[in-house]
């Protein structure tokens, strides 16, 4: 075999590789998901009242996320958000697939084909109220409520969610709704 082949031969279980993890997202090793999850009573309009910027959504207000269930089981996700400096809504539409079984608050989310976010819900009101959303990296967390003003007692909760994983509570952006 020559040394061509094999180079070309590695690149390509390199990339295949690559764009598995990529379609694959894992559970980070800190976070632990929800158990006893009911997919039906997440279903619905949710406020993001707080957030780590990330570049989607970065200078957005008013932002939500409205979840509805699709015939195969998968979760149709709507997410949306004011740019005050284009004076218009932006949308982004994509479909959210459980992780670990319906039962468990750990999902992955594509909004561009193969390729998937984590969606971990680490913490969540007992009457679906709120809910804490770390992704496949600390560096993806939202503060989620069925209320668009955040309570100061869901405001100090996340703060205490995020401190636990190591988010600086700076970093938190409290989204204006």
């Amino acid at each position: 075999m020559s040394l061509r082949k094999m180079f070309l031969g590695a690149a390509g279980v390199l990339a295949g590789c690559a764009i598995y993890r990529a379609c694959d997202p894992k559970i980070p090793a800190n976070v632990t998901p929800v158990e006893n999850f009911d997919a039906e009573k997440y279903l619905g309009t949710w406020y993001e009242v707080g957030r780590v910027d990330n570049r989607f959504e970065r200078g957005l207000i008013k932002t939500k996320a409205e979840y509805t269930l699709n015939e195969d089981g998968s979760i149709n996700v709507l997410n949306s958000g004011f740019n005050p400096s284009k004076g218009r809504y932006t949308h982004a539409s994509g479909t959210a697939l459980f992780v670990r079984g319906r039962g468990t608050g750990a999902l992955k989310v594509s909004f561009f084909g193969p390729f998937f976010g984590g969606y971990n819900i680490v913490a969540l009101d007992d009457d679906y109220r709120w809910s804490i959303v770390i992704g496949s990296s600390p560096n993806y967390f939202w503060v989620l409520s069925r209320d668009p003003l955040l309570s100061p007692d869901l405001r100090d909760r996340a703060t205490t969610v995020a401190m636990q994983h190591g988010i600086p509570p700076a970093r938190i952006n409290w989204v204006t709704q």
